[in-house]
């Protein structure tokens, strides 16, 4: 069996890889080591419309619910402020149903998608899977984190998120809790995905996932959980290369999610799509030049932003919650108008550095932070 190019990992970035391949006329095939495309679903569901659009994906319905409205985020001692995002066009959608949309639209561009077959190595010829060895000349690693926890375990996290029925979960009204002790280096988070019914997640370094989730929804009533995920997140930004001699690596895999979220639709999205037309032009000059210029083009777009979260990650980890306590109580209603009028969900250092007071309002954040400030604010 040859294919041009296989690709290892049927998620959003390995099937707009193989979208963009296929839709050249080169041959590809994706393996997927689940029972089903868009199973399981880690992803807490977020990205902007306009994203999506520049993703070459117009939601079906089944796919899109709503848009956010507004997010409220916590301090430890229970103080918040509200974020209005409507301007932000942030939708909530199943990544499911997304996943299966782009499956589709793969398979009629021409690739062939096959379900429980698993990557096992990369041969002289191909690959290896379960189901036997594939002839191809480019593989394509688009597995997810699971590709990286042997290389780098500093950049994972636990995380756990479960879908609840519960009628505290408002649609549009996303929710953010800050807790340096339960959920160090990270967050908590509610996302409705309709009236009523939602995603509930936590995260954080070195602790038990499920132990802190029990904790989490001991504070909240009269819930049904229809799902638990397990899975780890990754917070350390891109990988050193994407291209490894024939081996392109995209997504997850390649660290392509926000060191700030860990959301990826977007970003690693975006990975797949530059991969998949930088392929389709080797494919054509057999140059590897032509390969070299997906992880160029895709560092041009992010790779300043992913930076500076980096950054904004590195002074989060050094707050305490008392330090996080002061910063919000310094967060004025003109930061946050500031906030709601800014158009761009995914590229949101600039909000971060104003919520943490760094344009000179806070001296709490100024006294712990050195030279990752100045970086931030150049």
């Amino acid at each position: 069996m040859y294919f041009d190019v296989v690709i290892a990992g049927g998620s959003i970035a390995g099937l707009i890889c193989a979208r963009e391949i296929a839709r050249n006329k080169n041959s590809v095939l994706v393996i997927e080591e689940d029972y089903e495309i868009g199973t399981p679903e880690h992803c807490g569901g977020l990205v902007s419309t306009t994203g999506l659009e520049e993703l070459g994906v117009i939601p079906f319905r089944k796919t899109f619910d709503h848009l956010i409205e507004t997010a409220e985020i916590f301090a430890p001692n229970g103080k918040s402020f509200s974020i209005n995002s409507k301007k932000q066009k942030v939708a909530e959608i199943s990544r499911r149903e997304l996943d299966k949309q782009l499956a589709f639209q793969a398979q009629k561009n021409g690739a062939v998608i096959k379900v429980r077959t698993s990557f096992q190595e990369i041969t002289k010829d191909g690959i290896r899977t379960n189901d036997g060895e594939v002839k191809c000349k480019i593989f394509v690693d688009a597995r997810g984190v699971s590709s990286l926890i042997q290389k780098d375990r500093t950049g994972i996290l636990s995380s756990a998120q479960y879908e609840i029925f519960a009628d505290w979960i408002k649609k549009g009204e996303v929710k953010v809790f800050f807790d340096q002790k339960k959920y160090p280096e990270f967050f908590a988070w509610i996302i409705p995905s309709g009236e009523g019914k939602g995603k509930i997640g936590i995260a954080g370094r070195g602790i038990n996932a499920s132990e802190t989730m029990e904790k989490f929804l001991s504070t909240k009533n009269n819930y049904s959980i229809i799902r638990k995920i397990f899975a780890p997140i990754w917070i350390k930004g891109p990988i050193e290369k994407f291209v490894e001699g024939k081996a392109v690596i995209v997504g997850d895999a390649a660290g392509q999610a926000k060191p700030t979220t860990a959301g990826g639709i977007y970003s690693s999205g975006m990975g797949g799509l530059l991969a998949g037309q930088a392929i389709s032009n080797f494919l054509k000059s057999d140059n590897p030049k032509d390969l070299e210029e997906y992880q160029k083009k895709w560092i041009e777009k992010f790779g300043k932003e992913f930076e500076k979260q980096l950054l904004v990650r590195k002074l989060l980890e050094r707050l305490d919650n008392s330090t996080i306590n002061k910063l919000f109580e310094s967060v004025t209603p003109e930061i946050t108008k500031e906030i709601s009028e800014k158009e761009d969900f995914d590229f949101h250092t600039s909000s971060i550095v104003k919520l943490l007071g760094m344009r000179g309002s806070i001296r709490t954040a100024q006294t712990l932070i050195s030279g990752e400030l100045k970086k931030l604010l150049s």
